[in-house]
């Protein structure tokens, strides 16, 4: 399992939601890969406002900030 972390340098929220994250990921196995959306023009006006987004790289389903452990829990079992 890849889950990917939209996000952007300095934002607080951002390095907030890496705790729940890696909270599951330690649990079910898998890796983070960290996307700067400030590189993309098309990931700025995608993820520009919504930021942290946590992606599913195998289900392609997407899961907005705020979240918790157990929220993304939810969400990988629902997806």
């Amino acid at each position: 399992m890849t889950l990917t972390l939209y996000g952007t340098l300095g934002c607080h929220l951002c390095d907030n939601a890496k705790e729940p994250v890696w909270a599951v990921l330690s649990e079910m196995g898998g890796r983070l890969r960290e996307v700067d959306i400030a590189e993309s023009d098309a990931l700025m006006a995608r993820y520009g406002t919504r930021i942290p987004v946590l992606g599913d790289d195998d289900g392609g389903s997407e899961l907005d900030w705020p979240f918790s452990a157990d929220d993304i829990r939810r969400w990988l079992n629902a997806s």
